[in-house]
C-alpha cells in the first residue's frame, strides 16, 4: 500500500483556519413528479474541514442521501433538478463542471459507500474486477499493478485470504464481507473525501460495530475527510467530530458532536437526544415527537418543524423561515441553529427555549442570562 496522501490542515468549524475541503451553500434540489414538485432540499448549507468527520443525521426522507448524491453528481435528471446553491470542493465549483470533469473527481478524490452493499456490487463481476476498476479508471497503472493493490486493500479492510477472494462473486460473501469489499473499492484511490451513506444500516449490531471500528482506523490512516450519514445518533457519535441535523430538507442545527449531547438548541434536536435510551433512567416508553413530517410538495412557508414543535411561539414560526446562524448570546461559538426562539430582535421571544410545561428557560452550559 502506498503512503497516504498528505493533506493541509484547514477547516471552517474545526481547530484551524482556512477554506473547508467541501462547502455546500444554500443548496436547493427539486424533483418534478406527476403529483407536483417535491422541494427535497431547501437551502442546505454544510461544510467539512480537511481531516474532519461531519455526521449528518435526520429521519428518513429529510434529504441526507439527496445531499450526498448531489455532491457526487449522481442525481438522475429528470426528475431531479438542482435549482440553486453551490457545492465547492477544494475551492472548485462542482456544479459548473462538465460530466467528463466531474468523472475525474468522482471515484478518485471523492468516493462513496452506499447503504446496501449487495446493490452496490455487480453480481456478475468478480470481486477483484470491481475493486480494481477505480484504479484502472483513474490511474495510469497496469492490470497486474492494480491486482496487487486490490489484494493489499482487501487485506487492509480485514478480509482473510484476499487473493482467493479476488476470484469470488458477491453472492459467495456474507453481508459484512460485502461491506468490507465496498469500503475497499471506495478507499483504493486514497480519496480526500469519503461519503458514507448509512454504511451499517443493512448489518447486524455486531458487524456494525466492526465496520465502525474499521472506518475509524482507516480514516486516521488515510487522513481523509468523511461525510457520514445516519439516522442513528448513537452511531454518529462514534465517529463524528461535528454534526449537522437535518429536518424536511433543511439543516436545523450544526455544532460539535459533544455540544449536541451537552447543549442542543433546536427543539427537534433536543427531542432526538431525549429519545436515546438511558441506563440511568428507567422508562416503559421512549419519548416521541408528536405529529408527522410535512409534505415536501408545497411545504410550509415558515419553519418546517413548526407544526410539531413543543415550543411553538406563534405566527412567525408559520410565516418566516428561520436562518441558520449562531445566536448572539453564544458570541463566536461554533454552534448554529435555525429557530426563532433565538432571534433576539424579537423582544417577545425568550433568548433561550422554555421547556414544555416549565416556566424556566434553558441555557447552554457556560452562557449567562441575557
Amino acid at each position: 500500500m502506498s503512503e497516504p496522501r498528505t493533506t493541509t490542515e484547514s477547516t471552517r468549524h474545526g481547530t484551524t483556519a482556512g477554506e473547508p475541503l467541501l462547502e455546500i451553500d444554500d443548496l436547493q434540489v427539486h424533483f418534478h413528479t406527476e403529483e407536483g414538485t417535491v422541494e427535497a432540499l431547501d437551502g442546505v448549507s454544510l461544510s467539512i474541514g480537511r481531516d474532519e468527520v461531519l455526521g449528518v443525521i435526520g429521519e428518513s426522507g429529510c434529504g441526507k442521501s439527496v445531499t450526498a448524491l448531489s455532491t457526487m453528481g449522481l442525481l438522475q435528471s429528470p426528475p431531479a433538478d438542482v435549482v440553486g446553491g453551490s457545492i465547492r470542493y477544494d475551492g472548485q465549483e462542482l456544479l459548473d463542471l462538465s460530466d467528463k470533469e466531474r468523472n475525474e473527481i468522482r471515484g478518485d478524490d471523492i468516493t462513496m459507500i452506499y447503504q446496501d452493499p449487495m446493490s452496490s456490487l455487480n453480481p456478475v463481476l468478480s470481486i477483484g474486477h470491481q475493486v480494481k476498476e477505480p484504479l484502472l479508471a483513474h490511474r495510469d497503472i497496469s492490470d497486474e499493478e492494480a491486482h496487487e493493490r486490490a489484494v493489499e486493500m482487501l487485506d487492509a479492510v480485514g478480509l482473510a485470504d484476499a487473493e482467493r477472494l479476488m476470484d469470488e462473486y458477491p453472492d459467495a460473501l456474507s453481508g459484512g464481507m460485502r461491506q468490507r469489499v465496498v469500503i475497499a473499492m471506495a478507499l483504493i484511490t486514497e480519496p480526500k473525501l469519503l461519503i458514507a451513506d448509512e454504511p451499517t444500516t443493512a448489518l447486524d449490531v455486531t458487524i456494525q460495530a466492526q465496520i465502525m471500528d474499521l472506518l475509524t482506523d482507516l480514516r486516521e490512516e488515510f487522513e481523509m475527510s468523511v461525510l457520514f450519514i445516519s439516522h442513528d445518533l448513537a452511531v454518529i457519535s462514534e465517529i463524528a467530530d461535528r454534526v449537522g441535523v437535518m429536518y424536511a430538507g433543511t439543516v436545523v442545527e450544526d455544532c460539535e458532536m459533544r455540544t449536541l449531547f451537552e447543549a442542543p438548541l433546536h427543539p427537534y434536536t433536543r427531542k432526538l437526544a431525549e429519545s436515546i435510551p438511558s441506563l440511568e433512567t428507567r422508562s416503559d416508553r421512549l419519548p416521541t415527537i408528536e405529529g408527522t413530517v410535512p409534505e415536501l410538495i408545497n411545504p410550509p412557508s415558515g419553519c418546517r418543524f413548526a407544526s410539531r414543535c413543543p415550543q411553538y411561539i406563534g405566527d412567525v414560526c408559520d410565516t418566516v423561515e428561520p436562518p441558520l446562524e449562531t445566536p448572539p448570546e453564544l458570541g463566536t461559538s461554533d454552534h448554529e441553529v435555525a429557530c426563532h426562539l433565538y432571534d433576539n430582535q424579537r423582544e417577545e421571544n425568550p433568548p433561550w427555549p422554555i421547556e414544555a410545561g416549565s416556566d424556566e428557560t434553558v441555557r447552554p452550559e457556560g452562557v449567562d442570562d441575557a
